[in-house]
């Protein structure tokens, strides 16, 4: 506020004009000039009141600051509902902004309502919605994060275990278990042991590329563990890895084929690792009471 003080004293004391006063303090013509019309609106002259403090002196000149209407004076719509409306069939810009002007008859005009809304748009994902059928995909993995687990309670040494997840398509049914190693007997067991807690084989095992049972990622044509096959098989279901891209008019994008085990696998490593912990602890010492209790989180 101190070069508030000198603007004001150099105005009303020497009659300097604007360009030699925002010499002398070092500012800005614009800067001179709007404090001086600021100082104006809020009454106040040279010299001040003695009881006139920096603060006060700021509150007085810039009360109105952070208030300013921005561009967009006009009732914004919500373009949120705007979106779901034009998935229906037959709606159309059009007849959204007509609801709109007849709501709020000063509000954007056709062209800039419809410029607002592809604005907007743009910032939204671009994904493939993914629909599935019942007993369809069951998608399976191992999930990021270890957990450490109780081996020994005496003397308190932990080992890390992995945990596999199955996933179905559906109705996001979900089965985990813990495993120490990440080998093919394990992914195998584990594959085993969804099923029958599940009570049937699905269609479809979709995996995310998992060394153990892809030998050679394609996106095209992915090499599949043999024994893998086989087990899927003898169930009568058929393998596929994830699919990274989709095509999409005359560009590619990516195909969120894997939503639900992603959420799955994120509950487990953000919400209920600590409970799982806890449960595979006390379980530790007899992994085949443990097994039978199938995990279903």
């Amino acid at each position: 506020m101190r070069r508030v003080r000198e603007i004001l004293r150099y105005r009303s004391e020497q009659g300097l004009g604007h360009k030699s006063i925002a010499v002398r303090v070092g500012a800005a013509s614009s800067t001179e000039r709007e404090t001086l019309r600021r100082a104006a609106a809020a009454g106040l002259s040279w010299p001040l009141d003695d009881d006139v403090s920096d603060a006060v002196l700021e509150a007085a000149l810039y009360r109105g600051a952070g208030t300013k209407t921005g561009h967009r004076r006009a009732p914004e719509p919500d373009w949120a509902q705007v979106h779901r409306e034009l998935k229906r069939k037959h709606v159309t810009l059009q007849i959204l902004w007509d609801e709109y002007i007849s709501r709020y008859p000063d509000g954007y005009r056709y062209s800039r309502y419809c410029d607002l809304y592809r604005g907007w748009a743009l910032k939204l994902p671009v994904t493939m919605r993914q629909e599935y059928a019942a007993g369809d995909k069951l998608f399976v993995d191992y999930a990021g994060d270890t957990v450490k687990v109780v081996v020994d309670r005496l003397s308190g040494k932990t080992r890390q275990a992995h945990l596999f997840v199955a996933v179905l398509g559906a109705s996001s049914l979900s089965f985990a278990q813990a495993r120490w190693t990440e080998t093919l007997p394990d992914w195998i067991e584990c594959h085993i042991q969804a099923l029958e807690f599940f009570g049937g084989a699905p269609a479809l095992l979709v995996l995310d590329n998992a060394k153990v049972a892809i030998i050679k990622a394609c996106h095209f044509d992915p090499q599949v563990n043999r024994t893998y096959c086989a087990m899927a098989a003898y169930y009568g279901a058929a393998v596929r890895s994830k699919p990274g891209f989709a095509e999409l008019g005359h560009g590619l994008v990516f195909r969120r084929d894997w939503p639900r085990e992603d959420c799955r696998i994120r509950a487990l490593n953000e919400c209920d690792m600590a409970r799982l912990v806890n449960r595979i602890a006390l379980a530790a010492a007899d992994w085949g009471q443990y097994r039978k209790k199938r995990a279903c989180l």
